[in-house]
């Protein structure tokens, strides 16, 4: 009977699909030799290390498929992702996931197989269109830049400060630079400035010691301390008050700090990624934000444009949300028909990618199993939408999707775009101008 787990692990090794088995904090525990030529990876580089950190799937950073199997007790059948390892070739996958049990069948943790689908030929285009980057999504060339910078910056520790309105993907970002840093083994730890009560967020920052405070009965690691080694990412930091933006202005400078109450000055080893959703200069002139904090952080700066100026991202991310919560809730759905995909194009999206993807979430639900998405089934406001338009006559036999694709294939060159349809230059721009794409 002892060697029954090395038996397991035998055939579990013989196997032409990936396989690896997590424990409970989804550590790595097992990782098959499929995996290895999967991935590029040899397993004694990633047994002991979190599953997210070595995938690098688009799913670990929405909704993880493991957890998911974990919080509702069903398998999770032929998902389609990408991974990103080893030499940092995206390898498209089809997962299944399932519990790991123990003894007496308690759960221990999760277990996935998998197998590389590049040679699909749907799976060919995905990855020539580049629409995933480490759970960003779009395809615009503001978004590419983004993916550039980002890989450019993998080597450094450099402070990273991230600007866009509420609902544009800051904190997605913030995980990719994380995800691709060489501090990505490390902690992440992220704060919202505008949560917590301003009294107390200089003690959860920087702790505090026992007497410091009414309620401060015994010392207290603060985040900064728990972070020490990795990155810190402090959402909103335009609500931090502005005695403790001195203190953290002291961290980047000399790289120490004090806890709340005591005198003793700690070192502090940590990289800063802040982002915010105002408008940063008024927040100066305004006296909310230290200049000189701001001037500190801004090493690597980052604006993400609003989702109404970069429209040609949203069939990339309609498809993707439709990928989570066909995962989240155990159901297909057919297409986007192209009333629908024209009301998602159409609308100005005050609440960005955020709304969105509640406007999806919505559809879905209302979406029978294996029915298409229809103008039926979204939201109100979105068929009640006043700008949305009829399609063009000349251009109606083409999708939404379809003309994003031939814009990228002839880099936005309408008449190219228009030859390839058989309509004239002018339909192709009355067409974009509808749907509301710049380029």
């Amino acid at each position: 009977m002892e060697q029954q787990p090395h038996l397991q692990d035998a055939i579990l090794d013989s196997l032409s699909e990936g396989v690896f088995t997590v424990d409970k904090e989804f550590r790595i525990i097992f990782f098959n030799s499929a995996a290895e030529k999967i991935t590029g990876l040899q397993r004694d580089e990633v047994l002991g290390q979190f599953c997210k950190n070595v995938l690098h799937s688009e799913f670990c950073a929405s909704l993880c498929p493991i957890a998911a199997v974990l919080e509702t007790g069903k398998n999770v059948v032929d998902v389609e992702s990408k991974i990103q390892c080893g030499s940092g070739k995206v390898t498209p996958i089809k997962l299944n996931a399932a519990i790991l049990r123990g003894r007496n069948n308690k759960p221990v943790g999760g277990v996935v197989s998998f197998r590389d689908i590049s040679d699909d030929e749907h799976v060919r285009d995905l990855l020539r269109s580049n629409t995933h980057f480490y759970g960003i999504v779009g395809t615009s060339k503001s978004m590419q830049d983004i993916y550039t910078l980002i890989q450019e910056i993998t080597e450094s520790d450099a402070s990273v400060f991230i600007q866009g309105e509420t609902g544009t993907g800051k904190e997605v970002i913030a995980n990719a630079i994380q995800a691709t840093s060489r501090r990505r083994q490390k902690r992440f730890v992220k704060v919202n400035c505008a949560v917590l009560p301003q009294h107390l967020l200089a003690s959860e920052l920087f702790g505090h010691a026992k007497g410091a405070f009414t309620d401060a009965i015994k010392d207290r690691v603060g985040r900064f301390e728990f972070a020490d080694k990795g990155t810190l990412f402090l959402d909103e930091i335009a609500e931090m008050p502005v005695q403790t933006q001195l203190q953290l202005l002291r961290i980047l400078q000399d790289g120490t700090y004090e806890r709340v109450g005591e005198s003793l000055a700690r070192k502090a080893d940590v990289r800063i990624i802040a982002a915010t959703n105002v408008d940063v200069q008024q927040a100066i002139a305004d006296g909310r934000l230290r200049g000189d904090l701001f001037y500190r952080l801004n090493v690597i700066p980052i604006i993400v444009p609003p989702l109404r100026e970069r429209k040609e991202d949203i069939p990339s991310l309609v498809e993707h949300f439709i990928q989570k919560y066909a995962l989240k809730y155990k159901k297909a759905v057919g297409k986007v028909e192209s009333g629908a995909m024209d009301a998602f194009m159409t609308y100005a999206y005050p609440g960005n990618v955020r709304q969105l993807e509640n406007f999806l979430e919505y559809a879905f639900i209302r979406t029978r199993p294996n029915n298409p998405i229809t103008t039926a089934n979204l939201p109100i406001c979105l068929r009640d939408n006043k700008e949305v338009r009829e399609k063009d006559g000349d251009c109606s036999n083409v999708s939404t999707p379809e003309l994003i694709l031939l814009l990228q294939k002839h880099r936005y060159n309408k008449t190219k775009v228009a030859k390839e349809m058989g309509v004239d230059r002018t339909t192709v721009w009355r067409r974009l101008r509808a749907l509301g794409i710049r380029s």
